[in-house]
């Protein structure tokens, strides 16, 4: 058996590695929509997607709408409200899950799951905390009250984003920053 140049590095026997491989694919083709294609059901992670970005409603063919770009608290706070509305748990996804819907395929979204997805920074559920230093010169420790004495603040001035197209994750996008949102929810 042949063992795929992607593995061979790995140093794993060529049937274990073809068994990976297989395993992977499998596990990229067990997304699927559900019965009325407004969510693309996950059944190894137990999760459903959103089809369709905050700001867009799925039309039986497409996302139809020019999806939101929101803040975080106000990402957050659309969670919060459709979770209430329609009895679903829905959230922002945390970074790991947004990565594993770009990484399937390796080229961004599965644009047969995800029509018109742009490949661009959504926001993540995930907390970014900051330790600010203190810095006694520093404009913005004097105007906090800041001093060498007091201990440094934690501040939820940041938050996490995914890149869509490639996957790449970032803890340093300001909260007040506007990006697009993907709600996932539990199936269990």
């Amino acid at each position: 058996m042949h063992c795929p140049p992607a593995l061979a590095g790995l140093g794993l026997p060529a049937t274990l590695a073809a068994a990976l491989l297989l395993a992977a694919s499998a596990a990229a083709a067990a997304l699927a929509p559900s019965q009325d294609g407004q969510e693309i059901l996950d059944p190894a992670t137990h999760l459903a997607w959103s089809r369709c970005l905050l700001g867009q409603r799925w039309t039986g063919r497409a996302c139809g709408g020019t999806p939101e770009l929101l803040r975080h608290t106000e990402a957050l706070a659309r969670a919060r409200a459709l979770a209430q509305q329609s009895g679903r748990a829905w959230r922002l996804p945390r970074v790991p899950e947004l990565q594993r819907l770009v990484r399937r395929n390796g080229q961004g979204l599965d644009p047969q799951l995800f029509p018109d997805a742009p490949a661009d920074w959504h926001w993540s559920g995930t907390p970014s905390l900051s330790h600010e230093a203190v810095n006694p010169y520093n404009y913005g420790s004097v105007m906090r009250g800041q001093t060498a004495s007091a201990p440094p603040e934690s501040s939820f001035v940041n938050g996490w984003a995914v890149h869509l197209g490639d996957g790449q994750a970032r803890d340093d996008v300001p909260r007040g920053s506007r990006l697009a949102v993907r709600l996932v929810r539990s199936t269990r």
